[in-house]
């Protein structure tokens, strides 16, 4: 009986399954030989070793990517936002400053207002320009930016009203700061929030430890242990050359990257400690010291039209007053009372207080100093603040205003010793952040391409090793 012919593509279908079977069968009897066993164990060393540099490179250069940016990124834009929020609150403070002086309001406050602006302004401009991948900060910018000039227009108009003796002046005044402080200065908090979380997670990912490329070679190295031993029971040669070389090379890259990871990872720690964790609390202190000084004007330009009216024990209290002492309190830890020094001969500040925190937090004496200076010039400041309410309730208007808004004495003066002090802390701690964050990453420098370069050179002393071994064969 005739059959048909095979087609092309069953005809082709048979020898290649034979061939490839064929090719599994030889590698198999290949494998049971010992050359073949030293083939398949020389590629495998050498894939460990491989593998092993390249993890490490991978994982190392991801950490030294979130330390740079940690100390050129993130941490700049954080300090921009705080920048930002303190320059608004700084424009409110000086805006009531200038309305107290009257209608000739002195040029000095009036510069001093409009540079606030304009740098709020320049750092909205950079903030909006750096900030990548966040939709919450570019909300909150992009919200700035749109209240920024219905404030400045209040502003003008309490200005305009104010030169004409007019009392609408100071509904417009009141008017700006509500604007500024119900809804600038919580849009300026918010982006500080969301650039400070974005520092919180690269400082995360820079000090994470890279486990894969540990685990990767603690088991190359000892896989290339096996291999030696392995040798020497059947060969009773002590060392394999090749194969001492290659663990040689690969538990150098292992103790280069735990050392140099823990060293970086000490350094970060210490910037965050004693630099980005002193920088934020430092912000903290000085917006605070700038609310308080913005409701001691505002107490005298309100005059008691604005009360408290939320039920609790301030229920009817002017509510400027009021914001001034809660400022006060999470300044210096009380509403004003004199606590003196505490046990170590320091200026006198309850402990959880922000300069009780800041001065805490700093490393050295030249941290300290401006802060434990600044403690005492709050002192004296809440000491002013009482007599100049002391004379306004008394009905003494105008001698109030003077020791509020005058010269030497006034507690206009102790707020501007507070400001530039705290000023200096801030400077002195971002030098210390600096130096930390650039240790942590140099600590990381030519660990990636060291290890590639090592591991390489060990996956060919291993391929070494073995064709040694091999050679033997021939």
């Amino acid at each position: 009986m005739a059959y048909p012919p095979t087609t092309g593509a069953a005809a082709s279908a048979g020898p290649r399954r034979a061939a490839w079977r064929e090719g599994v069968e030889r590698a198999r009897a290949a494998a049971t030989t010992e050359p073949g066993r030293l083939r398949v164990i020389g590629a495998v060393l050498a894939a460990l070793v491989v593998a092993f540099g390249a993890v490490t490179a991978w994982q190392v250069s991801d950490r030294q990517t979130a330390a740079d940016a940690v100390a050129e990124h993130s941490q700049p834009l954080s300090a921009d936002a705080a920048n930002i929020y303190r320059s608004l609150a700084d424009a409110d403070t000086t805006a009531a400053s200038a309305f107290l002086a009257g209608g000739q309001e002195p040029a000095k406050v009036r510069r001093r207002y409009e540079e606030d602006i304009d740098r709020a302004s320049k750092l909205l401009v950079r903030a909006a320009a750096n900030t990548e991948g966040s939709a919450t900060a570019r909300e909150e910018i992009r919200r700035i930016n749109e209240l920024l000039p219905v404030y400045t227009g209040l502003v003008e108009a309490a200005r305009a009203n104010n030169r004409q003796g007019l009392p609408l002046g100071g509904a417009y005044l009141r008017y700006a700061n509500d604007t500024m402080r119900g809804k600038l200065l919580p849009a300026a908090g918010r982006l500080y929030q969301a650039e400070t979380a974005r520092l919180g997670e690269d400082y995360e990912a820079a000090k994470s430890w890279p486990w894969a490329a540990i685990g990767t070679g603690v088991v190359a190295l000892a896989a290339l242990g096996w291999a030696q031993r392995r040798d020497f029971l059947r060969t009773n040669r002590v060392f394999n050359r090749g194969l001492l070389a290659s663990a040689a090379a690969s538990a150098v890259v292992l103790l280069w990257l735990a050392a140099g990871h823990g060293l970086a990872r000490a350094a970060l720690n210490d910037s965050d400690e004693h630099g980005a964790k002193s920088l934020h609390v430092l912000n903290e202190a000085r917006i605070d010291s700038l609310r308080a000084r913005g409701d001691e004007n505002l107490t005298l330009v309100a005059r008691g039209a604005v009360v408290v009216d939320k039920e609790g024990e301030n229920q009817g209290k002017d509510a400027y007053e009021v914001g001034y002492a809660e400022q006060m309190s999470g300044l210096i830890g009380d509403d004003g009372a004199d606590t003196g020094s505490d046990a170590g001969g320091k200026a006198g500040a309850a402990p959880g207080s922000l300069l009780a925190r800041a001065r805490d937090l700093a490393d050295d004496d030249a941290g300290r100093a401006p802060v434990n200076e600044a403690i005492t010039r709050v002192r004296e400041w809440q000491a002013r603040h009482k007599v100049a309410r002391a004379a306004d309730d008394a009905g003494n208007y105008n001698d109030a205003r003077a020791k509020v808004i005058g010269g030497e004495g006034s507690t206009g003066e102790s707020f501007d010793q507070v400001d530039a002090l705290l000023a200096k802390a801030l400077e002195h701690e971002q030098l210390e952040f600096k130096r930390a964050a650039d240790d942590g990453r140099g600590a990381l420098t030519g660990l990636a391409p060291g290890a590639g370069a090592l591991a390489l050179l060990g996956a060919a002393a291993a391929l070494m090793g073995i064709g040694r071994r091999l050679s033997e064969y021939r």
